[in-house]
């Protein structure tokens, strides 16, 4: 049977998905997915072998595509921290990106580096997310324990890693764990060093390949016989996917709605930003994916409707038609802590409440406490020099809301652009596995496969008026230096 089709992978937080393309022209021809072990923070983590059998569970309801898949790639849920024995495998479950229990690591691994210097080694700053606090954490809650490890990896490595038999990553997702060099696309041990020091971290790292590169082949698998023998690609991290299925141009910048927060924009020159709210992650196209990522996004108003005992669609109604600014309520909706700005230990405010409340002004808060806090991060992005004069595009689940569409478009004055991909890190994933069968780079077949696109909400005049004004309250609202140079020291909870 001929070997027309690609696999794309999105090993989420959630959930795992497939998605199927054609090698010729990209066209999807099937999907399926399978649910992850539910987290939530401070604590938040998974068993590797959850991932994996989500992964075959979601492949057993494509056999009758197997034996046509040519390549597979993995866009995966970036900064994990996945610690293989001896015997292959995991030393204890998976501490996820959203995980906040090494806020006291990140804060001691800032104080042995300056911040500049941090940044201009790793295009990040250490934080409670990011890989290199979470083998702190280990290290200081189970000592010893790193030191059994004998490879160790991110999420989408080590699915990969089950689908080949051979440990390897690229640059893109390898730019959020802290001890990896974007700029000189290498691992610096010696920050690895800082964190748990006396490893010899070259060979339990993984071999850093390019993001267009195969890094072996499918090996025999039990129940997925058919798959032998299929190229496996490199893999990134799932926003770097993302940007590959969605055909990301210089300019655009891309907000996803999902259970976090994420905005970004494409860019051929690094991000070095010692304040630390700003990711300078790369892509996968040999550029750089500059993020701003928070913890709160769509689970704040999953948390207010529910609250309000409404659908999803009687709540953007209710959103819809309040006034812009909600009459004076304002949001800050670090419900879970937050990652951007800097804030662990935080908790949400709901301020200027009064005793004429409606349920209209909490929905059209809560969304526009959302969409405020990652426009602030989108100013400090623009600020460092990212090129915006694009298509402001929206993904994520959320990202189908009409009041998320609505109030976003008012809030910035632009039109809102979305893509006919519902599942873009893993069409994304499908791009990295083609470039990999066919020995082309991603960017080329990104360019190729990019997906059609729609405006799907313009901004209404008599709201744009009040942008300032809106944004305006969302700041003074804010815990006081949350934005400022120094906010990467600030770990209290905001009050009132």
């Amino acid at each position: 049977m001929q070997r027309d089709l690609v696999a794309g992978i999105d090993s989420s937080t959630q959930s795992c998905t497939i998605v199927l393309r054609r090698l010729e022209d990209g066209a999807v021809v099937a999907e399926a997915r399978k649910p992850h072990p539910q987290t939530t923070p401070p604590r938040s983590e998974q068993a590797p072998e959850a991932w994996w059998q989500a992964l075959v569970s979601a492949f057993g309801e494509l056999t009758a595509y197997l034996p046509r898949i040519a390549g597979i790639s993995v866009g995966g849920q970036g900064h994990g921290l996945v610690m293989l024995g001896a015997d292959g495998l995991p030393l204890r479950d998976a501490k996820l990106w959203n995980d906040t229990e090494a806020a006291r690591d990140a804060l001691e691994l800032r104080g042995k580096l300056s911040l500049t210097e941090w940044a201009q080694r790793t295009g990040s700053v250490p934080a409670p997310a990011l890989t290199i606090s979470k083998l702190a954490w280990t290290e200081r809650v189970f000592p010893g324990l790193v030191s059994q490890a004998k490879r160790i990896m991110l999420p989408s490595d080590y699915l990969l890693y089950r689908l080949s038999g051979l440990a390897a990553t690229e640059r893109g997702v390898s730019s959020g764990t802290g001890y990896f060099n974007p700029f000189t696309n290498k691992w610096d041990y010696s920050l690895a060093d800082l964190a748990v020091p006396g490893i010899d971290w070259e060979p339990v790292l993984p071999t850093i390949i390019g993001s267009s590169d195969a890094s072996g082949q499918v090996q025999r698998i039990e129940g997925l016989e058919a798959l032998e023998g299929a190229v496996v690609g490199a893999g990134s991290g799932d926003n770097m996917t993302a940007a590959l299925g969605m055909g990301v141009r210089e300019g655009d910048v891309v907000i996803s709605f999902g259970t976090s927060g994420t905005l970004y924009g494409r860019t051929p020159i690094g991000i070095k930003d010692d304040t630390g709210s700003i990711n300078g992650y790369a892509d996968a196209t040999d550029a750089f994916l500059p993020m701003i990522t928070t913890l709160n996004s769509a689970k704040v108003t999953d948390a207010f409707r529910r609250i309000l005992g409404v659908t999803t669609d009687e709540f953007d109604t209710m959103a819809l038609a309040a006034e812009p600014g909600a009459r004076g309520l304002v949001l800050v909706p670090y419900l879970d802590g937050e990652r951007t700005p800097n804030l662990p230990n935080a908790t949400g405010v709901l301020a200027g409440i009064r005793s004429d409340i409606e349920p209209g002004q909490i929905a059209r808060a809560a969304v526009e406490g959302v969409i405020c806090g990652l426009l602030e991060g989108g100013d400090l992005l623009a600020a460092e020099g990212l090129e915006t004069d694009g298509r402001l595009i929206v993904t994520g689940g959320a990202s189908r809301s009409r009041a998320y569409r609505q109030i976003l478009a008012d809030l910035t004055g632009k039109q809102i652009w979305s893509c006919n991909l519902p599942e873009a890190a893993a069409a994304g994933a499908a791009v990295q596995a083609a470039a990999a069968v066919e020995g082309r780079h991603t960017s080329q077949v990104a360019e190729q496969w990019e997906p059609r696109y729609e405006v799907v909400a313009e901004p209404r005049d008599v709201n744009v008026g009040r942008m300032e004004e809106v944004r305006g309250a969302y700041r003074a609202a804010l815990p006081l230096g949350t934005w400022r140079k120094d906010n990467d020291r600030h770990d209290a909870a905001p009050t009132a």
